[in-house]
């Protein structure tokens, strides 16, 4: 997840007044995708879970 303009190979929709940008190509791998903001007792941040979560051999910490 990073900071970033727009460009005519990304998707881009609102959420709750937030503005994401995704690429094309890659929303199609993974959607649907759902990003919630967790606290917990490590810390807080934003959890990110996508049908990469259901691929055999790729877990939460599965990059892409």
């Amino acid at each position: 997840m990073a900071l970033d303009e727009s460009n005519e190979d990304d998707t881009v929709f609102t959420d709750r007044d937030v503005t994401y940008v995704v690429e094309k190509g890659l929303l199609e791998r993974i959607k649907p995708i759902s990003i919630d903001y967790v606290e917990t007792p490590r810390g807080s941040g934003f959890k990110l879970t996508s049908a990469l979560d259901e691929t055999p051999g790729c877990g939460p910490a599965c990059s892409c």
